[in-house]
């Protein structure tokens, strides 16, 4: 019995055979035109045009099967939509007929080496690097379609299987035929991987990241992969094979009593009624949070909008977007996150060479600074869908009151532009700004003078107070949420909130993570905004606390010294009051 722990991805428990997956990777050594004249390149650019146009057929019969058969969603199907988009990439076209031209490289070696150089590329930068997989997904279909080779596929399979690989493409995720396959673990992958948000889409038991993966299995093993834990567990003996299969039936029930109360508020055994919002990055995903009870839309981000290969979106496209939210949300409320481009995200212009992105022009200070047309571009569309709803305006990664007060100015001569065209809007939208450093936690009693609402960005806040970058592996266990310093600034911006009256809210991560309900419910937080997926649970959990008892709970955790100390707390905690979702204090599957 062996096991292996990697990053979990989709909740769920499932026990069955190991099936190996060989990659489908294609490696072209270099190859040349033959024999090397004009005529023969011309044969080969057009053999090139050929197999991309081919390609591109692929990419759409596949995505209009996985969305007609309901395996995709709007928004999973728009990451092929990008894959499509990498066909028509002029750079890509112009490299390969250069090369093909001038040096008589083959096309098949040509694109294999401009792709493996935009890998180069794409791994150097944090965000990207968890989108190789589509690089993969792209450089594979262009391949098999000069080399003439058949995708592999899963469609033969007649029993339960396991899914192992050393990684996935998103299109294989979509199109893994789950009445036989029950899960996968992977050995690369990320939280964020586009792989990662369609398995959690399809609801796919997963875990990723799970080093060495391949090298001890075979295939036909029996294998339990655990999406709770991030636990990959080989050759299991029967009585772990037992508990695993407990806990399964165990999580299951909970699904079940989480469906039974998803349209319940939330609201604690004592009568403290918490609101819960949900963040989406596209309009489409807006269906899904209602239905798992989402009293509104607490973070919209719109940096979608600006998707590496899309052309730069204009006030139309802008309007377009928020108009069909605001539509699908049917009066509940809708907080539109400015653009917060910069640092690991596109902006129009592609990637700054800065230093450290993340302390440079990013966000805000993008807006205000370099692109403030891009700014009041998007203000303008915000400013017109609010005459149609409940919209609201928030500010990312404010540091200071003269960068508050520049952009309300910015916000206002907007206003005025409306005004003197006669274009309806919320003469009174509310103007907020989200507190994600700890210059705006420390100057949260002046800034709350001077805005409509906090909302506390957790995951931007944790990496600015620890210095810790929140998506380099080698300092990931330095980024701890539960370190004194955080909860005594979310804690010093909630009362200042309360102080001037204003509403505050969380959006980061943390909302998300039921045993977090504890101490930020504790901490007077009445409105979280989270991920979709993770409201029931979030829910159930609330309603399983007291507000009493969570007032006592924080002022434990704050009194605590050390980061582990506060979460080890909170864990003994959560497995008290939601034991199938923690697991008993007393239990050790491990």
């Amino acid at each position: 019995m062996k096991f292996l722990t990697g990053i979990p991805v989709v909740d769920g428990v499932v026990i069955g055979e190991a099936y190996l997956l060989d990659t489908e990777n294609y490696a072209v050594t270099q190859r040349f035109v033959h024999p090397p004249t004009p005529a023969a390149a011309e044969r080969e650019w057009a053999r090139f045009q050929g197999a991309t146009e081919n390609a591109k057929l692929a990419v759409a019969s596949e995505l209009d099967e996985n969305v007609r058969e309901k395996r995709l969603t709007d928004s999973t199907a728009k990451i092929f939509h990008g894959h499509k988009e990498m066909f028509d990439d002029p750079s890509i076209a112009k490299y390969v007929r250069e090369r093909v031209f001038e040096s008589y490289w083959s096309p098949e070696y040509a694109v294999s080496r401009k792709l493996n150089s935009i890998r180069k590329q794409w791994s150097a930068i944090p965000i990207l690097r968890q989108r190789l997989s589509d690089l993969d997904d792209v450089q594979n279909r262009w391949l098999q379609q000069l080399l003439g080779k058949k995708r592999e596929g899963l469609r033969d399979l007649d029993r339960d299987v396991i899914l192992i690989a050393r990684d996935l493409t998103p299109a294989q995720t979509a199109n893994l035929p789950l009445k036989w396959v029950r899960g996968f673990a992977t050995e690369l992958g990320g939280k964020t991987s586009h792989t990662a948000i369609i398995a959690q889409s399809r609801q796919i038991p997963a875990v990723v990241g799970v080093n060495g993966l391949t090298a001890v299995l075979g295939g036909g093993e029996t294998v339990i992969v655990d999406g709770l834990e991030g636990q990959v567990i080989i050759d299991p003996d029967p009585g772990t094979v037992a508990q695993y299969r407990e806990r399964q039936e165990k999580y299951e029930r909970y699904l079940r009593e989480l469906e039974e109360l998803r349209l319940l508020p939330a609201e604690t055994r004592d009568g403290a009624r918490v609101r819960i919002f949900a963040n989406i990055e596209y309009p489409e995903e807006i269906e899904s949070a209602v239905a798992a009870g989402a009293e509104g839309i607490g973070l919209y981000r719109t940096e979608f909008l600006y998707e590496h290969g899309r052309p730069e979106p204009d006030e139309e496209e802008h309007f377009r977007a928020y108009s069909k939210a605001v539509d699908l949300l049917g009066g509940k409320p809708l907080v539109i996150r400015t653009l917060d481009l910069g640092a690991d995200k596109f902006t129009p212009e592609g990637f700054a060479d800065e230093q450290n992105p993340f302390l440079g022009c990013r966000s805000i200070r993008y807006c205000l600074l370099e692109r403030r047309d891009v700014f009041e571009q998007q203000l303008r569309a915000i400013l017109r869908v609010s005459a149609m709803g409940d919209v609201r305006i928030m500010l990312p990664m404010i540091s200071s009151l003269e960068e508050l007060e520049l952009a309300k100015k910015i916000i206002e001569g907007v206003k005025l532009g409306l005004r003197e065209q006669g274009v309806p809007f919320n003469e009174e939208i509310l103007v907020g700004i989200m507190i994600e450093v700890p210059s705006a936690a420390l100057m949260a009693d002046v800034l709350a003078r001077h805005a409509d609402f906090f909302s506390i960005g957790t995951n931007d806040l944790v990496q600015y107070t620890l210095a810790v970058d929140r998506v380099n592996a080698r300092v990931a266990e330095l980024y701890q949420p539960t370190h004194p310093a955080v909860f005594r600034l979310v804690l010093q911006t909630i009362e200042a909130a309360r102080r001037q009256g204003i509403p505050v809210s969380i959006c980061g991560e943390l909302s998300g993570e039921p045993h977090f309900a504890l101490p930020l419910v504790g901490l007077g937080m009445r409105d979280l905004s989270m991920t979709s997926s993770t409201i029931p649970r979030v829910k159930r959990f609330i309603r399983s606390i007291s507000a009493l008892e969570a007032g006592r709970t924080i002022d434990k955790v704050l009194a605590q010294e050390t980061a582990t100390e506060s979460l080890d707390m909170l864990l003994l905690r959560a497995q008290e009051i939601d034991p199938e979702l923690y697991g008993s204090p007393a239990e050790s599957l491990t």
